[in-house]
């Protein structure tokens, strides 16, 4: 162990949080996962090394900071404030970050529960995908207390390019939802595009290549417009997730006042998907629904 090595706890081992778990493993921290099922725990630390706990309140026990990266508000509250949850295994003056995307009314339960036991908490969403993870590439979203997130900050950067403090206690989850919000319309404005050359008889990897270089670039058009063009979508951000994550922010717009008529229609567009069996496809996979029109 390094001089600046630390005691660490991450919680969900999925195509997330086991790249993510491991970029802090190789930097030299004292990792101990856990994992909803047991058998991932155990192949990451075959992998990796350190040690793997039964629940999550035996993995935090002795940490200095736990990370939790599940899958809806349900896991979170079930990992985080559990009767075996993380909290119950935390002492006063360690912080907890949550990486999943989650509602902003969850982050903010956490939050409370933390600070009532003196423990620092971080809602702190990732953008970038798997490769983003595997890569330790994220843009990492935070919300929380700026003395804890100073704190954070430097053991977050393992696996991010950008960790951003965006204000208290859920703007990271509000902040996420603005990037989901802007994905889905740029996806299905690109899944249109990209039909439309189809059905133009252009070669729609050379009018990739030709408007990638001037005002309708995107990460999206770079990293899927191709796959779209050959009917790939077996890899990437499933429909699935992208419905949970739909769901909370027309939840929140509807809280808020703000009107998402994009994002509405898309998200029934991706429930069209999940009926023809694409729950697990990428999300690019919007283009299905332009090809059946035919």
């Amino acid at each position: 162990m390094t001089q600046a090595a630390k005691k660490i706890a991450f919680l969900g081992l999925g195509v997330m949080g086991h790249p993510m778990a491991g970029h802090l493993a190789r930097a030299g921290h004292q990792l101990t996962v856990y994992n909803r099922t047991g058998a991932k725990a155990e192949a990451w630390r075959r992998e990796y090394g350190g040690r793997a706990a039964r629940t999550p309140a035996e993995a935090a026990q002795g940490a200095e900071f736990v990370m939790m990266c599940v899958g809806n508000d349900d896991d979170v509250r079930a990992v985080a404030t559990g009767a075996e949850g993380a909290l119950a295994g935390m002492t006063r003056g360690t912080i907890l970050v949550d990486h999943t995307t989650a509602s902003a009314e969850v982050a903010r339960e956490v939050h409370a529960a933390a600070a009532a036991a003196g423990i620092g908490f971080l809602d702190a969403p990732v953008s970038g995908g798997q490769a983003g993870a595997q890569n330790g590439k994220l843009t990492i979203m935070v919300g929380g207390d700026a003395q804890t997130f100073a704190r954070a900050e430097g053991v977050l950067a393992h696996y991010a390019r950008a960790v951003t403090l965006m204000g208290p206690a859920g703007a990271g989850q509000l902040t996420k939802m603005v990037n989901q919000i802007c994905i889905a319309g740029l996806l299905q404005g690109l899944a249109e595009g990209v039909d439309f050359a189809l059905r133009a008889g252009l070669d729609a990897d050379r009018v990739l290549d030709v408007i990638g270089k001037g005002a309708a670039q995107s990460w999206q058009m770079d990293n899927r417009g191709k796959t779209m063009a050959a009917d790939k979508f077996d890899f990437g951000f499933a429909v699935d997730w992208m419905r949970k994550d739909l769901g909370i922010c027309l939840g929140e717009a509807r809280a808020n006042g703000a009107s998402l008529p994009v994002t509405a229609i898309v998200d029934q567009f991706y429930a069209r998907v999940q009926q023809m069996g694409g729950g697990r496809w990428d999300t690019s996979s919007l283009i299905r629904l332009l090809r059946q029109a035919s």
